[in-house]
């Protein structure tokens, strides 16, 4: 009834909400995952955190955030084993560049959650789709995920979304390229999922704050080359 009567005075031309009311509609709540792996050492690590940090207070990304028409709820959290999922900031409505700096600096904060432990995407995937489960209730909701390699531990991303809350959920990946040969083609093959889903890519961690700068804003503007569903490989 609310989405009919708010089509209706978009019509008529009619200011149905105050922008304060505005900010309490959440049109995406994105979650970011991060590799931890045991194939990302101290220095590729820090490339990876800061600069996801650095893509989040880009001016361009800042005003992204701010300026569409509802508010962004942000939750990240890093990733490795089967059962080494483990929440760098949970969920945050970035109202304001104060929220955004919160987010920053609780990133920046936090230290690294593990080193040792292998790959497992599945895994992963499924801790995202319940943190999703249980967050705010928006428009659009995706899973931004990066790894610089494939699943080697536990079930693999299909049966992830075979087997958790997927449905209305689009995965993006962030393939990090320079570890595997097959990273780009597996990221393409088995990790986004969805409608609009996409893959970005970094040249090694040293593209990391570049491709995810590229990757946020094509998100957060629900770009139009994205919108359609995910039928075969496409470039990233």
């Amino acid at each position: 009834m609310r989405r009919w009567w708010a089509g209706i005075a978009m019509a008529l031309g009619l200011g149905l909400t105050s922008p304060a009311l505005a900010q309490d509609h959440c049109r995406l709540a994105l979650v970011l995952a991060l590799d931890v792996s045991s194939s990302v050492d101290a220095e590729e690590y820090i490339l990876q955190r800061d600069g996801l940090a650095a893509a989040l207070g880009d001016p361009l990304i800042r005003a992204a955030i701010l300026e569409g028409n509802g508010h962004v709820s942000v939750a990240i959290y890093e990733w490795s084993g089967r059962r080494q999922s483990a929440m760098v900031s949970n969920w945050v409505a970035l109202h304001d560049d104060a929220a955004i700096d919160g987010l920053i600096d609780r990133l920046m904060s936090a230290p690294r959650s593990h080193t040792r432990f292998p790959t497992a995407m599945g895994y992963a995937l499924g801790y995202g789709a319940t943190l999703l489960a249980r967050g705010p209730e928006c428009d659009r909701s995706v899973i931004d995920v990066s790894g610089d390699g494939e699943n080697n531990d536990g079930f693999p991303p299909r049966l992830a979304y075979k087997n958790f809350p997927f449905a209305n959920v689009t995965v993006n990946g962030l393939a990090v390229l320079g570890g595997s040969d097959d990273v780009l083609d597996y990221f393409h093959r088995e990790v986004r999922y969805g409608f609009g889903a996409f893959v970005e890519t970094s040249e090694g961690y040293a593209g990391y704050r570049e491709a995810m700068t590229r990757k946020l804003f094509r998100e957060l503007n629900d770009m139009i080359l994205s919108a359609r569903p995910v039928t075969g490989p496409q470039p990233g």
